[in-house]
């Protein structure tokens, strides 16, 4: 018999189901490299969720993996307070496998850190009434200052080990003035010890431009979308540059 969604979940489901939540949509596969289990365990545990209601599945392109999204009662058993289920199109689809596949590379590597999605970071910037990890564009409009959010945060644990580590997945290339335009913004920002794009190959041409011309070389770094894939990953280049961890 179907348990129904509103029963008690175990605890390793509501971790999973927190974790989606945060992320917006996930990949089996993503939750694989997460939690250093097999495909076919992870593709398994989310089905079981999707059986009881608290997850719902979209597989909008053609040969990508699936993408599960929290229902609404997936949020109600997780307890995720502030966030609206995620909608998933053949427009985002793309970006939302690799973000789930860069959260999940970054929990792995980096335990002493947690992953924070845009949409949470837009929750507790909202409660806070300040940026937390988010930059700062210019020139304002109307008197109110426009924020570009990270797709994802690394943020430490222990608020000792430092600022927390702004990512950006880039899958297609920004017009060159708006590019240039964050890269400036994230050059002037204070509240991230650095930003780290993980760039597609057609992207990081561009993007390294932007960089140079925004004189952001400090602060911002770009790497290729795949630089976390394997167990080792490029930690030296991603810790010399923006200070993660202590």
């Amino acid at each position: 018999m179907t348990l129904q969604s509103d029963e008690t979940q175990s605890p390793e489901r509501v971790v999973m189901l927190q974790w989606v939540a945060r992320m917006g949509a996930v990949t089996a596969e993503a939750l694989a490299e997460r939690d250093g289990c097999t495909l076919a365990s992870a593709r398994a545990r989310l089905l079981a969720a999707e059986r009881r209601r608290l997850l719902c599945r979209c597989r909008p392109l053609t040969g990508q993996p699936t993408l599960y999204s929290v229902t609404p009662a997936g949020m109600r058993a997780a307890n995720m307070r502030g966030l609206d289920p995620c909608r998933i199109s053949a427009t985002n689809a793309a970006h939302a496998i690799a973000c789930a596949a860069v959260a999940a590379a970054l929990e792995r590597r980096y335990p002493s850190h947690r992953v924070l999605g845009e949409r949470e970071l837009r929750r507790d910037e909202r409660e806070h009434g300040r940026a937390l990890a988010s930059a700062h564009m210019s020139p304002a409009q109307r008197g109110a200052q426009l924020l570009h959010r990270p797709d994802l945060v690394l943020w430490p644990k222990d608020a000792a080990d430092g600022l927390p580590v702004a990512v950006e997945v880039e899958l297609t290339r920004k017009a060159p003035r708006r590019l240039a335009s964050i890269c400036r913004a994230w050059a002037r920002c204070r509240c991230v010890a650095g930003v780290i794009y993980l760039a597609a190959p057609d992207v990081r041409g561009p993007l390294a431009q932007a960089i140079e011309q925004a004189h952001a070389g400090e602060r911002v770094i770009a790497l290729p979308l795949d630089a976390l894939s394997g167990r080792q990953g490029p930690s030296d280049a991603i810790e010399s540059t923006v200070a993660v961890g202590p």
